[in-house]
């Protein structure tokens, strides 16, 4: 060959790689027609170690605002509300002082400050995922070191102190129970309260908990009688295991229900324990690979499926509503991305895509295991006066919100009935659990739902790699929608919409900002509404066109 053609073969070759390289399609198809399962909003649960931050400044606005985008009632877990203590936060830490004793080791109750907390979620209309726990100082049966002084960086063993041991006296633990829900009975109303759910512990297989499964299943027994004396209706359950993949995990999240089931019951004598909800934990992975965070969504799929399987397997119990008590791209919360740079997806908008395009698969993941789900905690608040864009896992920083809150907001316009959604780049579900969003190409997906008057769409461009890329060129198909004319409205999320980080930044990142700055960056962490439009339906037929940035959400809501 000439050399001449040669450079030309050449050329065109490099031009149709370059060419391919740059566009990035795909084909979402929504039948508004095909109901698949309700769009029950598991979404609307949300969790914290620091209880105390419950009534403070930045607390009650973030609370005010999670009621605000949801429809029905939030669901608020927190840890410590049994803790002895002061009552100032800390982080991984948080007090209440409900329960002391005097000298001749009488009991004190004092629910001042679970009062505290309590109200704030009844006044904006949550409620409480009540947990029971931790061990008060008074009643461990290692009592000393009690309360711990952990920082990010230092070893996460650092946390587990007295009030992570099972009770020196079941009799008095189990009175405490009884006098606090009679409290709250008394000062809520039977009503309000039976609409809770009460919950024993956080993760006792693991360090949580210095006691082995039929220790937990004896404080279980206790709590649970306690709690169904003081309101034969509560609504009680557990064991929130930690990761339901690993071995050890399933093996005492099996030995608990089979407990609940067919043991004796080592307070009442009686067989078996009321259990009205299951719950256990499912978390991600992420890690630095080659200089840039990589997730880990498979492990968080991975412990959901085995979670819901297990749950599957016991007869007497399937149909129990499940509660997913921590479901998060990793484990810890308090440890920012200046100790632990595999964070460094929190505060921009890989968390956000991450979030829908996990939360489209635990509602899959329910509708293959036929179980029912009820909710998923987000293990993810804010934390009180702190360095402006830390990298904690949170929903806002110093009052202003970050993108991943406005994925809430967007499922917050979601109702009704989820519809059939098929996508040519979205990757299959168990491939997800297997192995994650690994290939060449991005996870293009949707979940859409609909109900009388409207319908939704959310759409994501999802990777487990946080690296830069083309945006994708998506052309949504939506059939089977009844009106003749349709409101369009469109929101985004990217590094030009709803991100107040990216604005942060371009500030030069302010450790103090000024009142005015405060302004820009609160409008900025708003969920920011790119467009509407009518548009003509014919035979129920609407399709739109639009880019969509990796990592970025787009969310479609129809009106008619």
């Amino acid at each position: 060959m000439p050399c001449f053609i040669k450079r030309i073969v050449i050329a065109i070759s490099v031009f149709i790689a370059c060419n391919a390289n740059a566009q990035d399609n795909a084909l979402v198809q929504i039948n508004y027609a095909k109901e698949t399962g309700d769009m029950k909003p598991i979404w609307a649960w949300f969790g914290y170690d620091e209880p105390n931050y419950t009534y403070m400044k930045d607390g009650k606005k973030l609370l005010s605002e999670l009621a605000a985008l949801s429809p029905v009632p939030v669901y608020v877990r927190a840890h410590n509300l049994l803790t002895t203590g002061d009552g100032k936060a800390a982080l991984k830490w948080g007090s209440t002082n409900a329960y002391t004793e005097d000298a001749n080791g009488n009991p004190i109750y004092n629910w001042t400050i679970t009062d505290s907390i309590f109200d704030t979620y009844i006044k904006r209309g949550m409620k409480p995922l009540a947990q029971i726990g931790f061990m008060p100082e008074a009643l461990s049966t290692h009592p000393q070191p009690y309360k711990h002084d952990w920082q990010p960086g230092q070893p996460y063993s650092k946390i587990f102190t007295g009030w992570s041991y099972p009770p020196a006296d079941y009799k008095k633990w189990a009175a405490l129970i009884y006098e606090w829900v009679k409290h709250c009975v008394s000062r809520y109303g039977q009503q309000e309260v039976e609409s809770w759910y009460w919950e024993l512990w956080n993760e006792p297989n693991s360090s949580y908990f210095h006691g082995d499964v039929k220790e937990y299943c004896k404080l279980y027994d206790y709590s649970s009688d306690a709690v169904r004396r003081a309101l034969p209706k509560a609504r009680i359950g557990g064991p929130h295991v930690t990761g339901p993949s690993g071995k050890g995990a399933a093996e005492f999240l099996k030995t608990f229900l089979k407990h609940c089931i067919s043991d004796t019951n080592t307070a009442t004598g009686a067989i078996g324990a009321p259990i009205d909800f299951i719950a256990f934990h499912a978390k991600g992975a992420p890690k630095i690979v080659n200089g840039h965070v990589r997730m880990g969504i498979s492990n968080q799929m991975r412990d959901i499926a085995s979670g819901f399987q297990i749950v599957a397997s016991f007869a007497e119990l399937k149909h129990l509503p499940i509660v997913i008590g921590e479901s998060d791209p990793e484990g810890c919360a308090a440890c920012g991305m200046a100790t632990n740079p595999e964070n460094a997806y929190r505060n921009g908008t890989m968390y956000s895509s991450y979030t829908a395009a996990s939360f489209a698969r635990k509602y899959l993941l329910a509708d293959h295991f036929n179980v029912n789900l009820l909710g998923a905690v987000s293990w993810s608040f804010e934390f009180e006066d702190q360095p402006w864009f830390y990298g904690f896992r949170d929903l806002a920083t110093n009052g202003v919100d970050k993108p991943v809150l406005n994925v809430f907001r967007m499922f917050g316009m979601m109702s009704g009935r989820r519809v059939e959604v098929t996508s040519d780049r979205m990757y299959p579900l168990f491939s997800v659990r297997d192995s994650g969003v690994r290939n060449a190409t991005t996870d293009i997906g949707a979940i859409a739902a609909k109900d009388i008057r409207g319908a939704s769409a959310m759409i994501w461009n999802y990777h487990d790699d946080d690296t830069t890329g083309v945006p994708a060129n998506v052309q949504l198909h939506c059939t089977g929608l009844p009106g003749k004319e349709i409101t369009v409205k469109q929101y985004k999320i990217d590094s030009d919409n709803s991100n107040s980080y990216e604005v942060w930044k371009k500030m030069g990142s302010p450790q103090q900002p000024t009142a005015q700055q405060i302004a820009q960056l609160q409008k900025a962490g708003q969920l920011k509404q790119t467009g509407t439009s009518k548009v003509k339906t014919k035979n129920g037929l609407l399709q739109l066109n639009m880019q969509l940035p990796r990592q970025g959400i787009v969310f479609i809501k129809m009106m008619w």
